[in-house]
């Protein structure tokens, strides 16, 4: 039985953590992502769980301490944003070589430089290959239902993972959500019993050796498997997660997609502007559809592809820049899902939302413009593009390519 309750992406995070109760948590307070450990420090101290809270000096020491706790058997768990997760750089490579499976709420925000505290997704997408289980929110609502998953998943395949939610716009804003209750959660998410931990006398081990070259390789080949195999890991915690609370989840969800001429994928809160927008478009007849990607590690490229290929022209939605002169991460990886398939449709990106740019209706109307263009006219033309910035190349402080133009 649900109960029904009013709140913000980052208390549904702490509400998910109350109901789990895990053993530690070490955290350091950065923006947007603050209040996540400053509930849940409050449950602590009202006795409402037994956690240990390790209250650090850095997000490196936390990721520090939820590798110690993870190592020994404990089940751990952190928040973070922005730089810091950058502070933790090295130690995400580190959880995931030693496959700890440490659950982190990770509330997106613009990487700094220039100095910015609103949300884009350069911080999680700039982590992207470090070895952690990705999983983006569109709502509070899956914010909740997504933390709630993320232990089964990580604990079964024994990798770290990444619970993604947009700074301020979810993490923020309230809204209302349906809860499970505790006794659920806790029948759902089951008791951690580790195989293997520092802890278990009667099979010691070690935990971060040193990988020496004849083993190296063999290790991040069996990461890589790992994260192969978490896929269909996702998929059954997901069916099971629907049988509890009739809220259904995959890889994907596909908007209006089946009868649509150009479609969009993203990732994330923009996706609800977008239904927005699909669903005036549609009111005027005209056949446009949605992709939102939920899974981002691992990367469901097969199914993916198979979404794409319903629609003629697609436009691929980046909220991080990779400075790469083809476009975003979302765009590399989606695009490339199609190499070998032919008629592929036509695919473009669009860079939006950087620095907590707004993406608007209007500017979704401007897009799929792009895109029926695209299908009437068989030219994609220009597949790297941005979308809501005025045009620097030109101006008083500007770029002028037309300079260097033949």
């Amino acid at each position: 039985m649900s109960k029904r309750d009013r709140m913000s992406g980052n208390e549904a995070v702490a509400i998910a953590m109350k109901q789990i109760n895990p053993d530690v948590m070490g955290a350091f307070p950065i923006t947007p992502s603050t209040e996540i450990p400053q509930y849940y420090s409050q449950y602590i101290a009202n006795g409402e769980v037994d956690t240990e809270f390790v209250a650090v000096e850095s997000e490196h020491s936390a990721m520090s301490v939820c590798m110690g706790a993870s190592a020994a058997g404990a089940r751990a768990v952190t928040a973070t944003s922005s730089a810091g997760l950058a502070y933790m750089w090295e130690l995400l490579y580190v959880a995931a070589s030693q496959r700890l499976p440490i659950t982190m709420a990770v509330v997106n925000r613009a990487l700094t430089g220039p100095i910015n505290i609103n949300n884009d997704h350069s911080d999680s997408m700039g982590a992207r290959d470090s070895g952690w289980i990705q999983i983006y929110a569109e709502s509070n609502q899956e914010v909740y239902d997504n933390y709630i998953q993320a232990m089964p998943i990580s604990e079964t395949i024994r990798l770290p993972i990444m619970i993604c939610q947009d700074g301020f716009i979810t993490s923020h804003g309230v809204s209302n959500i349906e809860l499970m209750e505790d006794e659920e959660v806790k029948e759902f998410v089951g008791e951690y019993e580790p195989d293997n931990y520092l802890l278990k006398h009667d099979n010691p081990l070690a935990v971060g050796p040193y990988g020496i070259s004849p083993y190296y390789m063999e290790a991040k080949r069996s990461q890589a498997q790992a994260m192969k195999d978490a896929m269909p890991i996702i998929m059954d915690v997901a069916k099971r997660f629907e049988k509890v609370t009739g809220r259904k989840y995959g890889f994907f969800e596909e908007y209006m997609i089946d009868d649509a001429d150009v479609a969009l994928v993203v990732i994330g809160s923009s996706a609800g502007t977008g239904k927005e927008a699909v669903d005036r478009l549609r009111a005027e007849g005209k056949r446009v559809g949605l992709i939102k990607l939920r899974v981002f590690r691992p990367f469901p490229r097969q199914q993916l592809a198979e979404a794409m290929l319903k629609v003629k022209a697609v436009a691929i939605m980046d909220k991080a820049e990779s400075f790469s002169n083809s476009g975003g991460p979302l765009f590399s990886e989606a695009r490339s899902s199609l190499y070998d398939i032919p008629n592929k449709p036509y695919c473009i990106n669009y860079i939006y939302g950087l620095g907590g740019r707004d993406i608007t209706v209007e500017d979704y109307y401007e897009i799929f413009n792009d895109l029926f263009i695209i299908h009437d006219t068989d030219d994609a033309g220009d597949i790297y593009r941005y979308v809501g910035v005025r045009d620097s190349r030109f101006g008083e402080r500007g770029f002028d390519h037309r300079k260097y133009e033949d």
